[in-house]
């Protein structure tokens, strides 16, 4: 499948894409592009969020490529281009988070260290951010730093709420809904922008929708009860007293102060925690920091810029 390309979503010149398969049978299609001229600082790996796909990251991949870095961008099994995991494709649905850490540790060894120069570093979001930080012990010896942006550490609901929610995905997937929609969660790709919480910028927003609307193949719907009890389970393990302390990937976790999907709260808790982790916050801002409007994306930019590529 190739990128779709869009006047008013151009793909970045130089893109090379194509599919690596798991070792369990999932095939990934990922782009990777070289730096855009001048000094190459290295490459960073693009971990995206829940129900994202490459083309919705152009914007970001030049700018990084402006800034001297090669550039890998993947979708997750179950979303984008690579394969989906439910006969109904538009279900975001996973059994185990421990499936997208092989997904990326296939494209980490498999694109970014075989065919990119280094020093090597990742920029997550979201739900990339979750699974970063579950693969961080092994990532340590492959990745020089990383940028947690807006990562999915707790729902924005972080307290008694979260944990009832948690509890009815456990139990419907027990009784064999895990494949179904979450409660109230419909195969809707797109919405309007006065009713998204992802971002203020209407512009970028609406960009989206054009991909979505030339390439519907690529959206997903609401996630499953299966797919949320699996991240009930992996932030189960970012809460532990031990896990921060056993975190020594350096990384820069940036957090939006107005974020309506992930805790802003859990995302500084873990920070405080974890001696290898600075943290920043942008106030105002809303989830998808990589694509708000200037005010805010430009803060974050410039925390980006004053952690990556960093000194030893």
């Amino acid at each position: 499948m190739s990128l779709i390309d869009l006047p008013e979503n151009p793909v970045p010149p130089g893109a090379v894409c194509g599919y690596v398969d798991t070792p369990d049978g999932a095939s990934i299609r990922y782009a990777r592009w070289p730096a855009a001229g001048g000094t190459i600082r290295g490459t960073v790996t693009l971990l995206h969020g829940r129900a994202e796909f490459i083309e919705k990251y152009f914007e970001v991949v030049a700018d990084l490529r402006k800034r001297g870095f090669a550039v890998v961008a993947f979708d997750w099994r179950g979303q984008g281009g690579s394969n989906r995991q439910l006969r109904n494709p538009v279900r975001g649905h996973i059994r185990d988070f421990s499936r997208y850490r092989i997904d990326l540790e296939t494209v980490i060894d498999s694109v970014s260290l075989a065919d990119c120069p280094g020093p090597h570093f990742a920029l997550a979001h979201s739900t990339g951010g979750a699974v970063l930080l579950s693969a961080a012990e092994r990532l340590r010896t492959q990745i020089h730093r990383a940028v947690l942006c807006a990562p999915l550490i707790g729902l924005r609901d972080f307290g008694p709420k979260e944990r009832l929610i948690y509890r009815v995905a456990a139990v419907l997937t027990w009784l064999g809904f895990g494949r179904a929609f979450i409660p109230t969660g419909n195969g809707v790709v797109t919405t309007t922008f006065e009713a998204n919480k992802l971002t203020s910028d209407r512009v970028r927003f609406e960009r989206m929708n054009a991909v979505l609307a030339a390439a519907p193949h690529l959206g997903v719907g609401s996630p499953t009860n299966g797919w949320l009890y699996a991240a009930a389970r992996a932030l189960r393990r970012f809460r532990h007293p031990d896990f921060g302390p056993s975190v020594r990937l350096p990384m820069l976790i940036v957090a939006a102060g107005n974020d309506r999907i992930v805790s802003t709260r859990a995302a500084e808790d873990l920070a405080t925690r974890t001696k290898a982790a600075g943290y920043v916050e942008i106030p105002g801002a809303q989830h998808e920091l990589m694509m708000e409007a200037d005010v805010y994306r430009d803060q974050f930019w410039a925390a980006f810029d004053a952690f990556i590529p960093g000194q030893d």
